[in-house]
């Protein structure tokens, strides 16, 4: 951990303004004052932003991989590996999520997640995992393996929660037999239960949001139900649901792919900055070449192809994941959503921490949370990353 660190001559970006000739004053890993003009800091490392920007640090609260590695092979060097790549973008923090799997699969990699958050200085900060499955859908099972999807064990959920206590979210399918009372479940253990690979109407979204804590919709449009006929009938579907409720939260792949400019509009009219977040749910192949690929682990996963600036099946009949890293989800909503730049980052930092329950420590620069600190340039170019006060990636 360093010791006291100045952050001078930058656009400081806070939560309502862009604030220039001010400093940010660091110590022991924590924001100790932003003071509106250069202050002197005693012995302090004076770090100079050279007129870039100076944003709180990006928080991802959606990923699966980056650099080669996925969480799924199960292993600390793939967690630090993922940390440290997405760390080069801007990601100061992030949820490690899972994909639908065997259980002994499940384990290995709970257990990597707990041996790697005691080596990790080098990357972004662990806030906890993200299970991604298996109760899901099948008929919106997307690239999730079909053989693991099932509808919620009430024996199995409680014992993994039971056994691991950073499990943070869990993402499932409101409808399926049993999932009203999984959600009602994991949401008394503090853990956020979003809605995902699902096929739910309106009723259903209704009943798992106002009785079983579903408040977050999982990458929103991707593998979820719009509008449907059932003998002749229309029904809203979760799209639909998520624009009705206007206290439900979601997160975007705002990598200008999985959701074209004019959806990326319309989310961002419909419920505003303060209830998206931006996600990469980014695969191993994120930061890679482009060309061949695995979704998931080395031993089970799916074989896809890296290509326009996205995993697709081989087929290349649907997407199989995003390459996406935290800056291009920025430059996405600046550029073809034509977002302003203080409600891009509202959406990659405040918003959130907010959904996370980690508001306390991240999302914003002011005093008493984590240093957690990126400085880019007007192209979103990445200059450098702090996480808790320590520099973890600085362009050469």
């Amino acid at each position: 951990m360093s010791g006291r660190i100045k952050i001078f001559n930058g656009q400081f970006i806070q939560q309502n303004r862009i604030q220039s000739g001010a400093c940010l004053l660091i110590e022991n890993g924590k924001i100790v004052d932003l003071p509106a003009t250069n202050v002197d800091f005693p012995e302090a490392e004076l770090v100079d932003a050279q007129g870039n920007y100076v944003s709180p640090g990006f928080i991802d609260i959606h990923i699966h991989g980056g650099g080669g590695a996925d969480f799924m092979d199960g292993t600390v060097e793939g967690f630090l590996q993922i940390a440290q790549t997405h760390a080069k973008h801007g990601t100061t923090s992030m949820l490690p999520t899972t994909l639908t799997c065997e259980k002994e699969d499940l384990i290995q990699t709970l257990e990597a997640y707990q041996a790697a958050c005691l080596s990790n200085k080098l990357g972004a900060d662990f806030i906890g995992m993200h299970l991604e499955g298996p109760y899901f859908a099948l008929s919106q099972r997307g690239a999730q393996d079909p053989k693991f999807i099932r509808d919620p064990n009430p024996e199995e959920y409680k014992e993994i929660l039971s056994s691991f206590d950073f499990i943070k979210r869990w993402s499932a399918a409101p409808e399926l037999k049993g999932a009203v009372e999984f959600g009602k479940y994991v949401t008394s253990k503090g853990v956020l239960a979003a809605i995902a690979h699902t096929d739910a109407i309106y009723e259903e979204v209704l009943e798992a949001y106002q009785h079983a804590g579903f408040t977050l919709a999982t990458h929103f449009y991707s593998a979820m139900s719009g509008v449907t006929r059932r003998n002749a009938f229309r029904y809203a579907g979760v799209i639909e649901s998520a624009y009705l409720l206007d206290d439900m939260d979601v997160e975007i792949i705002a990598d200008g792919v999985h959701l074209p400019a004019p959806l990326l509009k319309l989310i961002y009219k419909i419920k505003g900055p303060q209830r998206i977040a931006l996600i990469t749910d980014a695969m191993r192949a994120a930061d890679m070449p482009e060309g061949h690929s695995v979704l998931g682990s080395f031993k089970n996963g799916l074989n896809v192809i890296v290509e326009d600036g996205v995993a697709k099946l081989p087929d290349r009949t649907s997407f199989a994941g995003s390459v996406a890293t935290a800056d291009r989800l920025v430059q996405t909503m600046l550029n073809i959503a034509e977002v302003p730049l203080l409600e891009t980052i509202q959406m990659i930092t405040e918003t959130p921490a907010r959904i996370m329950g980690v508001s306390e420590q991240k999302g914003s620069l002011a005093r008493g949370k984590d240093a957690d600190v990126v400085i880019f340039n007007d192209q979103i170019e990445v200059q450098k990353t702090f996480v808790k006060g320590y520099c973890v990636y600085q362009k050469n």
